[in-house]
Order: C-alpha cells, then sequence, then structure tokens
C-alpha cells in the first residue's frame, strides 16, 4: 500500500480481495446457520441464534488488536466447530407418548444449557476470524468504497449459497467452497498457508462423511433422511421425524385417519381437490382412490415430492389426474382464480424456521385466520374445507375457533393417534359438511386462544409473548457480548464514538426483517422468495452506495425526514391489504414500501459513515446494533410485525439525536463528499 498526498491507495488487487473476503463472510454465515440446525435439533427453531453469533463476532473481527490474528486461524476453528457439531449432534425421536432426545449412536445427547453456549461461543470465534480478515483490508479504502466492495461481495455470497441449495447439493460442496476461499486468501507474505489447508481438508472429510450418507438428501430447506422399514419409508428432517409413505391399503384401512376428511361429506365425492402440504404423496393417493378427476397438489419442498414420485408404492405423481405444483400454499391459493370442491390442508408442519432471521416458519401463513378466509373464498359451491395435524390442546382449540369465524358454524372433527402431548385431529368444514351427518363438532373448552393473523402468524404461541427459555438466552447473549466487546478492545468508550451506527444497525437488522416477513407472505416462504428479498436489501444498499458517492447528500435532516415519511408510509398500509391487488401490481407496490425506507436509511449511514474516523470500528459498532436488533425482533411474538415499524422509527430517532451530539461535542463540520476525503481509511492506515 501506497500513498499520494496522505490519501490511501489500495494495493493491487485488494479490491477483489475485499470482494472475496466479504462473499467468504456471508456465505459461511448461511452455511453455518443450514448446518448447525440440520445437526442440531436445538437450534432448528432457533436459528437466529446462529445469526446473533455471526453479528457478534464479524463486529469483533473489525475491532480486535491486529496482534491477536485470529484471521490466520480462521480456518482452524471452522475444522474444529465442524467436528464438534458433528460428533455431538442433537436427534429427536418421537414414539407415542414422549420425546427423547439423542446423540450419535443413539448415545445420550449433550444437555441445551451445555451445547447452546459452545455452539454460540464457536460460531463467534469463526465469524471473528473471519471477519479481521474482511477488515484488514476494508480499511485500506476510504469508507463508502470499502462498504460498495463488501456489498458486492455480499451479494455473490446469498447468489452462490442459493444456487447451491437450489441443485440440493450437500453440505462438503459448501465445506469445499470456504476452504479453498481460505487458502487462497491466506496465500501472501508469509508462504503457503499450510495449516488452513490442513484445516480445510478437515473439513471437507468432516462434511463428507454426513453427505456421502446413502439416507441422506438435501433439499433447499432442510437435511432429508429416508429410512426404509418393511412396507414403510420413514422420512426425517433436520433429525426430527417428519412422515411415512404408507401402502394404500393402510390409508383405506376402516378408521384410517386419511380417510376421515371424506367421511364427514355426507357420501358426497368432490371432483376437483387441492392438497396443501402434499408431501411425499399419501394424501394424493388416498384423494385418486376416492373416485376425485382432478388433483392439485402443492409441495413447497421439491426433494420431498421426488422422493414421493420415485418411492411411493401407490405412484400418485405420475397419474395423470394429477397436477403438481411446487410452491407454498398460502401464495398458491392467493395467485390462483380456481375453485375446488374441497380443499385440504394436509399436515402442513415443515418443523423449520423461514430463515436465520423472523420467527416465521414455512407454514405460519397457512395457519392463520387469513389464509382460512382465503380457502373460504376459493371453494367451489357446496364445496367444503379440511385440515389435520398433530394438535396441542391449545392449537385444537385455536383452529376450530377460527374455522367457527370463518365459515360461521362449529366445523366437524374427528380424532386418531396421540402422540406425546398432541391428539391427532381433522377438522372439516363447508355446505357439504353437513352438521347431521357429523360424529362429532369442535366445541369451545377451556383456554380458547385468539386466531392467529397475518400480522401475527404464530400459530403454535398460545398467547401473544416472549417464551421464557427466549428471554433468559438473549439476556445471556447481550450480556456475554458486552462482555466479550469490552474485553477484546479494552473498554466501551470506542464505541460511544459511534453509537448513532450501533443504533442504524439494530434498526436496519428490523427493517430487514419486515421485509422478510412481508415478502413471504405476499409471494411465499419459498428459498427462491427469500433469496431474492435478501439480495433485493442488499441492491437497495448498493444503489444508496453508487448515489452518496456520486453526488452532494441533502442535509442530514432532510435524509431522516424522508427516511421517516417511508415508514410511516409502510406503517399505514399493512402488507395484507396487498393480497387483493394482481401480481405485477402487488409486486412493484410491495417493492416500493419495504425497499424506499432501506435505501433512504443507507442514504443517512452513508453520509454518516463516510466521516468516521476508523471505518472498522464504525463498521464493528453498526454490525453489533444489528446484533441487538436481532434480539428486538422477538418483540413481534407480543406485538406483531407490524408494530416493529415503531421500534425502527424510535432507533432512527435516537441515531438522528445522537448523531447531532456527536457532532457538537466534536465541534468539526460534516465531512465533504468521499471524491474529497483525504486520508480516509483512519489513523492506523497512514502510508
Amino acid at each position: 500500500m501506497s500513498g499520494v498526498a496522505g490519501r490511501v491507495v489500495p494495493r493491487e488487487g485488494s479490491a477483489l480481495r475485499l470482494f472475496l473476503l466479504s462473499f467468504l463472510s456471508l456465505f459461511t454465515e448461511l452455511a453455518l446457520i443450514r448446518w448447525t440446525a440440520e445437526n442440531d435439533v436445538y437450534l432448528s427453531l432457533f436459528t437466529n441464534f446462529i445469526l446473533l453469533a455471526s453479528f457478534l463476532g464479524i463486529g469483533l473481527g473489525f475491532m480486535v488488536p491486529e496482534r491477536w490474528d485470529l484471521w490466520r486461524r480462521g480456518p482452524i476453528l471452522l475444522a474444529g466447530l465442524a467436528l464438534f457439531t458433528a460428533l455431538l449432534p442433537v436427534r429427536l425421536s418421537g414414539p407415542a407418548g414422549h420425546r427423547l432426545f439423542y446423540g450419535l449412536n443413539h448415545g445420550p445427547a449433550l444437555p441445551r444449557w451445555i451445547l447452546l453456549p459452545i455452539m454460540f461461543v464457536g460460531s463467534v470465534a469463526v465469524m471473528a476470524a473471519i471477519g479481521q480478515g474482511v477488515a484488514r483490508t476494508f480499511r485500506t479504502f476510504a469508507p463508502l468504497s470499502a462498504y460498495r466492495l463488501d456489498i458486492l461481495g455480499s451479494i455473490a455470497g446469498v447468489a452462490g449459497f442459493s444456487l447451491l441449495a437450489f441443485l440440493s447439493l450437500p453440505p462438503v460442496v459448501w465445506g469445499c467452497v470456504v476452504a479453498a476461499l481460505f487458502v487462497l486468501l491466506q496465500v501472501g507474505r508469509r508462504g503457503f498457508p499450510v495449516q488452513a489447508l490442513v484445516a480445510g481438508v478437515v473439513l471437507i472429510v468432516i462434511l463428507a462423511v454426513q453427505s456421502l450418507s446413502p439416507t441422506d438428501r438435501w433439499s433447499p430447506y432442510y437435511r432429508i433422511s429416508v429410512s426404509p422399514s418393511g412396507d414403510l419409508v420413514n422420512i426425517s428432517v433436520n433429525s426430527i421425524p417428519h412422515q411415512s409413505i404408507r401402502p394404500l391399503s393402510e390409508l383405506r384401512a376402516p378408521g384410517s385417519f386419511y380417510l376421515l376428511p371424506y367421511a364427514n361429506l355426507n357420501g358426497w365425492t368432490p371432483k376437483n381437490v387441492l392438497i396443501v402440504g402434499a408431501g411425499t404423496g399419501n394424501d394424493v393417493a388416498v384423494a385418486l382412490s376416492e373416485g376425485v378427476r382432478h388433483v392439485d397438489a402443492v409441495e413447497i419442498d421439491p426433494e420431498l415430492y421426488r422422493i414421493g414420485r420415485q418411492m411411493n408404492p401407490a405412484h400418485p405423481y405420475q397419474d395423470p389426474r394429477v397436477t403438481v405444483h411446487i410452491d407454498d400454499g398460502r401464495a398458491f391459493l392467493e395467485r390462483s382464480t380456481q375453485k375446488w370442491d374441497l380443499i385440504l390442508f394436509a399436515l402442513p408442519d415443515s418443523l423449520t424456521l423461514l430463515t436465520g432471521q423472523g420467527n416465521v416458519r414455512l407454514e405460519s401463513y397457512v395457519l392463520t385466520i387469513d389464509a382460512m378466509r382465503a380457502a373460504h373464498d376459493h371453494l367451489a359451491p357446496g364445496g367444503a374445507f379440511a385440515m389435520y395435524n398433530y394438535y396441542r390442546p391449545f392449537e385444537y382449540q385455536r383452529l376450530g375457533s377460527s374455522l367457527s369465524q370463518v365459515f360461521g358454524r362449529h366445523p366437524c372433527v374427528g380424532f386418531g393417534n396421540v402422540r406425546g402431548d398432541r391428539k391427532q385431529a381433522v377438522l372439516v368444514e363447508g355446505q357439504a359438511a353437513s352438521a347431521v351427518s357429523c360424529s362429532q363438532t369442535w366445541q369451545p373448552t377451556g383456554f380458547v386462544p385468539a386466531p392467529a393473523t397475518d400480522d401475527h402468524p404464530f400459530p403454535y404461541l398460545p398467547r401473544p409473548s416472549i417464551p421464557a427459555m427466549y428471554v433468559w438466552a438473549l439476556l445471556a447473549i447481550l450480556a456475554f457480548s458486552a462482555l466479550t466487546v469490552r474485553g477484546a478492545i479494552g473498554s466501551l468508550k470506542p464505541i460511544g464514538r459511534y453509537l448513532d451506527l450501533f443504533f442504524m444497525g439494530a434498526a436496519f437488522l428490523l427493517l430487514e426483517t419486515k421485509s422478510v416477513v412481508q415478502f413471504a407472505l405476499l409471494f411465499g416462504t419459498t428459498w427462491f422468495v427469500n433469496a431474492l428479498v435478501f439480495a433485493g436489501v442488499l441492491l437497495a444498499v448498493l444503489a444508496a452506495i453508487e448515489v452518496a458517492r456520486r453526488m452532494a447528500e441533502p442535509r442530514m435532516g432532510i435524509l431522516y425526514t424522508l427516511l421517516f415519511a417511508a415508514i410511516a408510509l409502510a406503517w399505514i398500509v399493512p402488507p395484507e391489504d396487498l393480497l387483493s391487488l394482481a401480481v405485477v401490481p402487488r409486486f412493484f407496490a410491495s417493492v416500493a414500501l419495504a425497499f424506499a425506507p432501506v435505501f433512504l436509511a443507507n442514504l443517512v449511514f452513508a453520509q454518516r459513515f463516510r466521516e468516521a474516523e476508523s471505518s472498522t470500528f464504525a463498521f464493528g459498532a453498526n454490525l453489533l446494533g444489528a446484533m441487538l436488533g436481532g434480539a428486538l425482533e422477538y418483540l413481534s411474538l407480543i406485538t406483531g410485525y407490524r408494530a416493529l415499524l415503531l421500534v425502527v422509527a424510535l432507533l432512527y430517532a435516537l441515531a438522528f439525536v445522537t448523531t447531532r451530539r456527536l457532532r457538537e461535542r466534536a465541534g468539526e463540520p460534516p465531512a465533504p463528499p468521499e471524491a474529497a476525503v483525504v486520508g480516509a481509511g483512519g489513523g492506523d492506515t497512514a502510508p
């Protein structure tokens, strides 16, 4: 690196290096979220645990002293975390009457209070090592130039991992990408990085052992384990029992649960049937055996469909009467103008969160009262609606109440097996389900929770609240983070210089979460929609950076006024109101409502960030703020997602006030546009 007139001039090729380092950071974060959840059921429904660890780790990496050479130890730390995860997995066995956590070779699993802290600290260490590698190159650029390259690399990381997910490639491929980048980026003046190569080989071997398992397949959402047993095919996802392929003779045996939706139709055979959650084809096979003329089978996971097509002995997916739709059930309903004689929500339980942020599961928007209204509107005259699952008492009461409100009468109900505290129940409603033919109807008893809604899509939460487990975990994480940051940099005072950027990070994480759940509602919870949303957020950030780099921005007060106006508009127009629009206008309206605040927020950030004396400390403070935002995201369990906009507005208001006070305290005017900045990389990058 050389300097001219005090300006930092990056080494040739360092732009590509920062791009690749940022790619490695985002790609590794996504891979860790997937890999840990696939091996540890504690994390299957708490995936933002690793997201919070990633924010803390990268933030620390940007702030730790140079003498702590974490970057060189990154491959070793990652291989160690992978080995720990592989040797001490946590799986779930669900025999009738109880649940049992077990580990490798059916040995005892580590308790949650031991394993989760180790996983958290290990993930923090890995991401801190990568973060330090990014920071070393990041500081050789003027702040906005560094931020721009970081965002470009992050976009590529999202695209790369999404492509591998689309191709259903196993973890060993992810490991090859990460190991190769570690080796490539650690080649330098110290010679060839032998320890990175050895650690990379160890990582690849660990992942290959799992990837080459003949029973495992990888979908865009999770690891699927297929275990034939006699005439059954048992299927688990992320080590949790999920479903079984059964012969048609068993599905149609007297008293079979699969026949209950049809048994309550008073002898009427539906002609056209929609099955949401078609899975491996059991419900489709039963529908065909009932004599229906056509079945629309909707399944969100392409790999589950492929397993059903290959292994279901009734071959339902090969039947010409069946049309398969690989899609989110709610999104399919909202786009369709068709009507069906019977709509069946067939055990829609993914056991998986949508993403590393947001508490929405893949099926959450199928189980709201708004989804039931959509199903009601898509019934043909005289049609019926049915849904079934293993319900806990409060879930059964909630769904029975929701159907009663939508259809105006209590639904028919039938019961099957008992699994732990859950009873298998089918709820059937509609004109074809005559009350006369019902052997039993749903009746409110005991606690009847309010229906889940599109704004509060948490059907498995009895009351609006944050479960105690999450509260204690978040408090422990925040306390550990404060102590770790203080131990790493000696004092929290340096972060005070960038307290406004800290608040911006928290607010932006909530904006991003709001965008993810909003598009999941409007266009489906599929991996493709999720990847497009993350890419869209990053593209909006990139657009803001390009605007900030090329023209003089208006005064900070004007930018904040526009930002608060965009947030207010997003509050006034709730996303569920857009469902009535056709797909194209819905897309443009949702993009404007979701990404306008993102764009304006990053114009605000860019104006403040380019003034930073230390770009790495400023960026680290912003990432630590994002971690706080990840914790505040749990407020949605109480308030719903729309109310998060109020928290966003409050955080940006705090950022605005803090920026003014910091400038007044410094007694300096705002920095000029980046083109005129001299020595923008900070004092530690002087030539």
